[in-house]
């Protein structure tokens, strides 16, 4: 009798989902940061974001909020403003988490290019859940 091997699932990662009008994307990561830069990686992809690869430039989010949702929401749409309004990107991230929400400093540089621009993030069907591949969101994204 053959027995079956137990799932492999990466440690973190993102895939598009279908969706009828707008884009989803199921996102999962260990804990809340890792979750949040796998969440900004896959709209960066979605999108078609390809950043400048001269210059560094750094910049400090803050996202107060009261849960892990609103802080997930929070930061995407910050970094969906910094892109249209200076035309920013981001590969490197520093996440504190706070009680009061989430610091983060990202490292990047400017868009070179973008094939699709994201309007907003949404909270349709919004949930953080603690999965096999610890945690675990679909974001639905206005394009």
């Amino acid at each position: 009798m053959m027995s079956e091997s137990p799932k492999c699932f990466p440690v973190q990662g993102y895939r598009e989902v279908e969706h009828t009008a707008d884009w989803e994307l199921e996102v999962w990561a260990a804990d809340l940061p890792g979750l949040i830069e796998q969440a900004t990686r896959g709209m960066y992809a979605l999108s078609g974001t390809r950043l400048e690869l001269d210059g560094q430039i750094t910049r400090t989010i803050n996202i107060s909020a009261i849960d892990s949702e609103s802080i997930l929401v929070g930061f995407l749409q910050e970094v969906l403003f910094l892109g249209e309004m200076e035309s920013l990107g981001f590969d490197k991230f520093v996440f504190t988490l706070q009680p009061e929400g989430l610091s983060a400093v990202l490292t990047g540089g400017q868009i070179r290019s973008l094939d699709k621009e994201i309007k907003a993030v949404t909270y349709h069907n919004l949930k953080i859940e603690k999965t096999q591949r610890g945690l675990e969101a679909h974001i639905v994204f206005d394009v």
